[in-house]
């Protein structure tokens, strides 16, 4: 037989026990946080027929999707994100309650350039509020991305904002027709490239791309570059913007989103005004946020998102306005990694149970069942080996007690429990087992 190399496809990875367990707990942690504010969980499928999601995203974005015809010779895709599939699931069932507040964590695929902390699939961790045009609906994703960083122990993370309002004024002030149109979204997509490829390959792009002369260019980067205090950011854009509309109202809108946000719990330190965040999707139409890791230079967004009053009106033919915010649980799983917030676990296991020859089998199983029974995850040895290299072994894989069980203990009636890491040692009656060790475990 001829030998097959075992090997994933690059941008792809395996996860070993020692990582599942740690992004089980982080995944446990931000599902609680979404549920603490009342989203309810959402599950919808990995595959959608090509038309649902086509269209909704963007030229770039869409030369990502994986799309295929499927044996019975249906148009598909594996999903890009869990944004549009909700959109849909919005629109195809008219008795959700409103706002219907939603999170799903679930994988999504992209057919692009693997990266630090990037990969073509990987979860996404994501809350929307359907159903409400209020900014109290956008701030509040800003406070849930703030308790879901903290909740996981990153305690320096910033919270950038901006509103595509903002743009579509500055982009009506550089001539570009109601600065909405595809004109104006080209430009948006190029800007939200900034961060990935820098200063020089983006000017390079709005020329050649997107047809802007120097002096425009010029304009956008003095515009993106505004500095300053949250307030003084937005004073130097409404100055630049002039009398558009459009951009007074995001202006109006980001600062209620800030004051909001910090009402709920945010810390001032951080949340800010960054008006170079674009968001690169074309449904986006209000505010937009990007989150990133101070003592992570250069790693990227780990937490995005914003407002999309129209994307569901593709689907619905009338207007309901959503806003909401996604974690890259694996791009975040990168980062928790290289800040050393990981903690490693090869087992959940918490208990080993080593009986000691074939008589004392019969109490290790009764008393495992009950530590089970307790909620205490525990396994028992299944092949018999020397004391010394049992507890090696839970040594290794940091299990917390070992229950020994051999003839002396059976002649008394007894266990020795074994602290593994206070390196000590109790006796402890068989039947008294499982009331005993969840003490000891604390």
């Amino acid at each position: 037989m001829e030998k097959i190399e075992p090997r994933i496809l690059k941008g792809f990875r395996d996860y070993l026990p020692d990582q599942m367990i740690a992004r089980k707990r982080i995944i446990g942690t931000i599902a609680g946080v979404f549920e603490r504010y009342g989203f309810a969980p959402l599950e919808t499928p990995a595959i959608e027929y090509s038309e649902i999601l086509l269209g909704k995203y963007g030229a770039d974005a869409e030369r990502l999707l994986y799309r295929f015809t499927d044996h019975g010779g249906r148009d598909v895709c594996l999903r890009y994100d869990l944004t549009v599939p909700l959109a849909r699931v919005a629109a195809q069932y008219g008795n959700l309650p409103m706002p219907f507040k939603r999170y799903q964590i679930a994988p999504v695929w992209r057919a692009e350039k693997p990266g630090r902390g990037r990969f073509r699939e990987f979860f996404q961790c994501d809350v929307d509020i359907v159903g409400s045009s209020s900014l109290l609906a956008d701030a509040e994703c800003v406070a849930v991305d703030s308790d879901v960083l903290r909740a996981l122990g990153i305690a320096n993370f910033r919270i950038n904002l901006n509103n595509r309002k903002i743009l579509t004024g500055f982009m009506q002030s550089l001539g570009l027709g109601s600065g909405d149109d595809e004109a104006g979204r080209g430009v948006l997509r190029t800007i939200d490239k900034l961060p990935a490829m820098g200063e020089e390959t983006v000017r390079k792009l709005l020329a050649s791309d997107n047809g802007l002369d120097a002096a425009a260019i010029d304009r956008v980067f003095e515009f993106v570059g505004i500095g300053g205090t949250n307030d003084e950011r937005l004073a130097a854009a409404e100055e630049a913007i002039g009398s558009a509309e459009a951009g007074s109202q995001g202006i109006a809108e980001l600062r209620t989103v800030l004051r909001r946000a910090v009402e709920m719990g945010v810390s001032a330190d951080c949340v800010g005004v960054d008006l170079s965040i674009a968001r690169g999707l074309d449904y986006y139409t209000g505010s937009v946020f990007e989150t990133f890791l101070p003592d992570l230079p250069g790693f990227g967004s780990v937490m995005s998102g914003g407002r999309y009053d129209t994307l569901i009106s593709m689907f619905l033919g009338r207007e309901m306005p959503a806003v909401g915010i996604s974690v890259g649980i694996d791009r975040l799983f990168s980062a928790m990694n290289e800040l050393g917030l990981i903690e490693s676990a090869t087992t959940p296991t918490r208990v080993l149970v080593a009986p000691m020859g074939e008589a004392a089998l019969t109490a290790a199983l009764t008393a495992a069942s009950g530590l089970r029974d307790a909620g205490i995850p525990t396994e028992v040895t299944l092949d018999e080996a020397k004391l010394k290299k049992q507890l090696k072994v839970a040594d290794q894989r940091a299990v917390d007690i070992v229950v020994i069980i051999g003839d002396d203990e059976l002649a008394a009636g007894e266990a020795t429990i074994k602290l593994m890491s206070k390196r000590d040692q109790v006796r402890v009656p068989l039947g008294e087992i499982p009331a005993t060790i969840p003490e000891l475990l604390g």
